[in-house]
């Protein structure tokens, strides 16, 4: 069994930031890609920002310069530091990793998603 397990999510007013965390657990041989998605109410989920495996990102331009993709592959964790938040960021955030599990099989997997609400 291979999952995705979020944090950090909340309450935070305008100009606030949070720190979101996602650690695969499991039977995992090595993760590739991970990343953060978003979901408003009403709206589609949308790409947040993703990281490689060797560390190159890609971010949404609704967040360049205000967010930040990390990721410790000793821990599995994958993180996503926000500053600056703004309300249209109210969302549920979802982490996402493409994982190879000891059995040679690649996996897609999803978190079960944490609130992200930016009061103004």
């Amino acid at each position: 069994q291979v999952q995705l397990v979020e944090s950090g999510g909340g309450l935070v007013q305008a100009g606030g930031s949070l720190r979101l965390s996602c650690a695969a657990s499991g039977s995992i041989r090595r993760i590739d890609t991970m990343g953060w998605y978003r979901q408003a109410p009403g709206k589609q989920r949308e790409l947040v920002s993703t990281i490689t495996r060797s560390g190159s990102t890609n971010y949404a331009e609704a967040v360049k310069g205000r967010v930040t993709i990390s990721r410790d592959n000793a821990k599995n964790t994958v993180y996503l530091q926000m500053n600056n938040l703004k309300p249209e960021d109210t969302a549920v955030y979802y982490c996402n990793a493409m994982i190879m599990a000891t059995s040679g099989l690649w996996l897609d997997r999803w978190g079960q998603g944490t609130q992200v609400t930016v009061s103004s």
